[in-house]
């Protein structure tokens, strides 16, 4: 091969580009963020219990909501009840953010840490800054 060192050089550099986001990381530590849950409403209820239990809605809100919006508009629904037979109001605004009213701490935190877009906002109004406790 004429070109052998020319070839081997411009593997290198294309390696170096490639691994270059996880060499800059070695050594960091980032907190996993916990969502703030200390709201007027929250600290106003007897029982503070959410939708779901707190592990599944951790995992799976996202289908919720998905599932929320489909039910709340294309099917009309507007009335989610749980296995405990507790009924909820089907809304984001309305059910979701009356409690969790810290958008930045609750939503914004979470999503950062795992650089997800949150497409909720494309609809429903962003929460305003002094709404928010």
């Amino acid at each position: 091969m004429y070109d052998s060192g020319k070839v081997i050089i411009g593997i290198a550099v294309f390696l170096a580009f490639v691994m270059f986001p996880f060499y800059i990381n070695i050594g960091v530590v980032v907190e996993k963020p916990e969502p703030c849950l200390d709201t007027p409403v929250i600290q106003a209820l007897e029982i503070k219990e959410c939708v779901k239990p707190a592990h599944i809605m951790r995992a799976t809100h996202i289908a919720l909501l998905d599932n929320w919006k489909d039910l709340a508009s294309r099917y009309g629904e507007r009335l989610f009840v749980t296995e405990d037979k507790r009924e909820f109001d089907i809304s984001l605004q309305m059910t979701c953010m009356h409690c969790h009213s810290n958008y930045e701490r609750f939503c914004m935190e979470c999503h950062a840490f795992v650089a997800i877009d949150v497409g909720c906002w494309e609809c429903h109004v962003v929460p305003e800054k002094e709404t928010m406790r």
